[in-house]
């Protein structure tokens, strides 16, 4: 399951999406979320679907990739889908045992499944085709207005990138911990759940250590380079705005109005 988790990860390439400006990539992924949350036609959402299949193969992130994103989210999809399938009131299709499946409780599972699918897929999209140092740059930009206001923009940046850097990491640290604690015969997969939260401490331990020390030896490696935030900091390939960029802009424009033309 661990092997699953993709969050964070990059994946070089040359393909259009991984040469958009990251500011553009992120300015466009919320408002396409505003676009997912404010669709409620079959016909809205399946133009998203089409427009983030296309954005895939665009991508050339294969497509085991992408669904193995989504696996470690699974139950949580599932479970969302049943809960609004059992809870929504309106015309009842079937019963099973206490519970009375409903037409509408079908589609409103059917739709929030859908939103977090997409959600889930356009997120990953952005971390899968930017590298970690274009998002501190593009973050540090987006949020260089709050300087006024005395909020370090650059080490903001800087912290969630790292910390996105790290995620796939620590999850390579938590699978080596994992195996080494059941070579000494482990077990994480019997008895009930108590027990099952008491057998995590032996992870938990030696993984906060060793997340410790690397922010230890990251701290040094930062400031052996003369690493002092973002005072006087210039960049060698610094982030411009080119034809493509526009091009994108107008691509999802088009793409939201029509959606919203359709909710309407």
């Amino acid at each position: 399951m661990l092997q699953d988790i993709t969050l964070g990860q990059f994946f070089p390439g040359d393909s259009i999406l991984h040469r958009l400006d990251p500011r553009v990539k992120i300015g466009l992924l919320f408002f396409l979320f505003i676009v997912i949350f404010f669709t409620r036609s079959g016909i809205g959402y399946g133009i998203l679907i089409t427009f983030t299949v296309t954005l895939i193969l665009i991508s050339r992130v294969s497509i085991r990739i992408i669904l193995k994103s989504l696996k470690p989210l699974a139950w949580i999809l599932i479970f969302t889908f049943a809960i609004h399938l059992v809870s929504h009131p309106g015309e009842i299709v079937c019963s099973i045992w206490i519970f009375d499946i409903t037409r509408e409780g079908i589609r409103e599972g059917l739709i929030l499944t859908t939103r977090l699918i997409l959600l889930l897929i356009l997120s990953s999209l952005l971390t899968f085709t930017t590298s970690p140092l274009k998002l501190t740059d593009a973050m540090e930009r987006i949020l260089s207005p709050l300087r006024r206001f005395g909020v370090p923009s650059h080490e903001l940046a800087m912290m969630m990138t790292i910390a996105i850097r790290f995620i796939p990491t620590l999850i390579e640290e938590t699978d080596k911990i994992m195996k080494a604690q059941q070579a000494r015969g482990a077990d994480f997969t019997t008895g009930n759940i108590f027990r099952r939260l008491k057998s995590i401490v032996p992870i938990l331990v030696p993984l906060f250590l060793s997340a410790f020390r690397r922010a230890d030896d990251l701290a040094l490696a930062m400031e052996a380079r003369g690493y002092r935030g973002g005072i006087g900091r210039t960049q060698m390939k610094s982030l411009k705005i080119e034809r493509r960029d526009l091009w994108a802009v107008l691509i999802v424009g088009i793409l939201s109005v029509v959606v919203i033309y359709w909710r309407i």
